[in-house]
């Protein structure tokens, strides 16, 4: 899906302003460029903006929001542009402003265990460097060799170790944001412990770029676990896999990694990879991925063998331990590309659904039980441990679930669904462009226009991100 971007917003003296501040060199408008930060990882989705602007300081993205604030010019921020949900297509046309040029990593405090950071450096390689001096930033989205930490705090992004160790919100301890008023605050201060005023740090944390331009972060470390193990436990039956879920908390460990990959999923990105390290048999259903992590060896071992002999009473197969690093890094290719590699094949959006960890079983029942009544096919992985379920959906011909209106009775179908067993419709994807007209399942009139009036005291003008999350009255 195409559309043109809003025409005649940015004349010749809009243009030359940009490029005052910003330099001639990083103001782009040719067709290239433009079809290039157009689209996102959503779906097949085309937003052209008129024109793109890669300021490099705080302060230039301050100028250019006063400019484009005066001129009543929508901006849309963007990061790496690896987002699920359509939060970064310029779908009004205006200014696309990416942050891939605020790159830089500030400062590693050893002393106070924390980082302060630029947006634009991609979330594996902030990680890479706490590493190095024996921090550790636990959230690790799927995409965090190639995503920026400011796409994370956009939305509050987890991934795999969330179960454990919590998501972005939970290390977020201070942001400098540039208001779409071209105004620059600080929300906080770099303490872990701040009842000051309203909390607006964590209210930044997930507005997905619609209440300001996070340009500096301060965020939370901890000391790195010496040690990890991982497993891999196959299931003939999707459910009881699921079910073996719950099972494990409620035994009383706490995993820092519990992921849910359907085979239908593994044996599409085992292809896609040419990876042999998993075993794919007709009988299996599913696997579960089990990481344990901390500093004493056989304490970590004992959990992993009380945790496989509880999988066995829930009909898990046998076991595969991960024996070095090397093998971990397969199993965690497999799981990590599943997204890219189901895409590949023709599966539409993919679905961040969340329902507590102990309704994993009735949601993919559910979702099974849909795709019989509608025709079509679905496989599900993600963060098991947490109960963030990632559906992916393959109906024929249908290459788009956005705009689709067969589509969007489908998913409200399975929204409804999730909203039933006490969960949302999002996890960690955010709402974005594509997921807004689902709103109403989760949310009271009342309750967004609590978030429209918190837009508009940010926002007067609703230039920034405008049409995201919701649609302004």
């Amino acid at each position: 899906m195409e559309a043109t971007a809003t025409s005649g917003l940015i004349t010749t003296e809009i243009f030359e302003a940009l490029q005052q501040i910003v330099g001639a060199q990083y103001i782009l408008a040719d067709q290239e460029n433009l079809q290039h930060y157009g689209h996102d990882e959503t779906e097949k989705l085309l937003y052209l903006p008129e024109v793109i602007v890669k300021p490099a300081t705080t302060e230039e993205v301050a100028a250019i929001m006063r400019l484009c604030n005066l001129h009543l010019i929508p901006v849309t921020p963007r990061g790496a542009g690896t987002g699920l949900s359509g939060g970064a297509l310029p779908h009004l046309g205006g200014v696309l402003l990416s942050t891939e040029r605020l790159n830089k990593i500030i400062q590693i405090d050893e002393r106070n265990l924390q980082v302060t950071t630029e947006p634009g450096v991609i979330t594996e390689v902030l990680q890479d460097a706490v590493k190095a001096k024996g921090l550790f930033y636990p959230p690790d989205p799927s995409s965090k060799g190639s995503c920026f930490i400011g796409g994370n705090i956009a939305e509050n992004s987890g991934g795999p170790k969330a179960v454990k160790y919590g998501v972005v919100k939970d290390y977020v301890l201070n942001l400098e944001v540039v208001l779409p008023t071209g105004d620059i605050i600080w929300t906080g201060a770099n303490v872990l412990k701040n009842s000051t005023g309203y909390n607006l740090t964590q209210l930044m944390v997930g507005s997905e770029g619609t209440l300001g331009i996070v340009t500096k972060i301060v965020l939370k470390l901890i000391p790195l676990p010496k040690y990890d193990l991982l497993m891999l436990v196959p299931f003939v039956d999707l459910e009881k896999a699921s079910e073996a879920v719950s099972a494990i908390f409620r035994a009383g460990f706490t995993p820092s990694a519990l992921e849910l990959i359907e085979i239908d999923a593994l044996q599409i990105v085992a292809k896609m990879v040419d990876s042999h390290a998993v075993p794919v048999t007709p009988d299996i259903a599913a696997h579960l991925i089990i990481e344990v992590d901390g500093n004493n060896m056989d304490v970590l071992m004992s959990e992993m063998e009380q945790i496989a002999e509880l999988m066995a009473t829930y009909e898990g197969g046998e076991v595969f331990f991960a024996d070095d690093a090397q093998q971990k890094a397969e199993l965690w290719k497999l799981r990590r590309r599943a997204a890219e590699a189901v895409k590949s094949v023709g599966y539409t959006i993919e679905e961040d659904t969340v329902v507590p960890r102990a309704e994993l079983p009735a949601l993919i029942r559910g979702v099974k039980a849909l795709g019989k009544q509608y025709n079509f096919h679905a496989v599900c992985y993600g963060h098991a441990g947490d109960g963030n379920l990632h559906v992916r959906i393959h109906k024929e011909g249908i290459p788009n679930s956005y705009g689709n209106e067969e589509m969007t009775h489908i998913l409200r179908a399975m929204f409804d669904l999730v909203y039933s067993l006490g969960g949302t419709i999002s996890g960690e994807h955010g709402i974005g462009l594509i997921q807004k007209k689902y709103m109403d399942i989760v949310f009271k009139e009342a309750n967004l226009d609590i978030m429209r009036g918190i837009k508009k005291v940010f926002d007067p003008n609703n230039i920034l991100n405008a049409g995201k999350i919701f649609d302004s009255k």
